[in-house]
């Protein structure tokens, strides 16, 4: 494992002195995981690689201001989170849903979506519409409250909570249906 720290170590700095090869090492080794980040935030693969591009390259640009090389999956996964807010704000159109129309159709708190393959969610979610998807994906997956989405989107809170109650009814319902159409 010490040995991998240095070799990320390594390759941080020499990628901060604009080593093409340490780029691409750290690309290769963090491309997967921040794509999949990209895709289940705007839904679809074209927005996703172009943002996935975007943010290495602002990654790169700002390397020298990362302190701790070791931290650099960390420091990249905040940049991601944060262009994929910042393209959701300029993409998304908020629809309103009316809790008190869709009746109670999320009571529980139970987490029903862990106990599923995650390739069925994965794909589910980047289906739902963009709002409840956004904020589905900040809540669930990188521990935003609500008050911190509705900041970072420039949304009220009652509306984080609502599209994320949305999506929690969309995903049960349409995973749902495809466990009983395949199963």
């Amino acid at each position: 494992m010490e040995q991998v720290i240095d070799i990320q170590k390594a390759a941080v700095k020499k990628a901060c002195n604009g080593d093409a090869k340490a780029q691409a090492w750290l690309y290769e080794q963090y491309s997967k995981a921040m794509f999949n980040i990209c895709t289940r935030m705007t839904g679809n693969q074209s927005d996703a690689e172009d943002l996935l591009q975007d943010c290495f390259v602002i990654a790169f640009s700002n390397l020298h201001q990362l302190k701790v090389a070791e931290q650099f999956g960390g420091w990249l996964k905040r940049i991601v989170v944060n262009e994929c807010i910042r393209f959701s704000k300029k993409n998304i159109r908020w629809e309103e849903w009316d809790t008190d129309q869709q009746g109670n159709l999320v009571n529980e708190e139970m987490e029903w979506w862990k106990t599923i393959d995650f390739k069925i969610v994965h794909a589910t979610i980047k289906q739902l519409p963009d709002g409840c998807r956004q904020v589905f994906n900040l809540y669930v997956f990188e521990d935003y409250s609500h008050k911190q989405i509705a900041e970072s989107m420039g949304i009220s809170e009652s509306t984080s909570k609502s599209q994320y109650q949305r999506a929690r009814a969309l995903l049960k319902q349409r995973i749902y249906k495809q466990v009983q159409i395949h199963g």
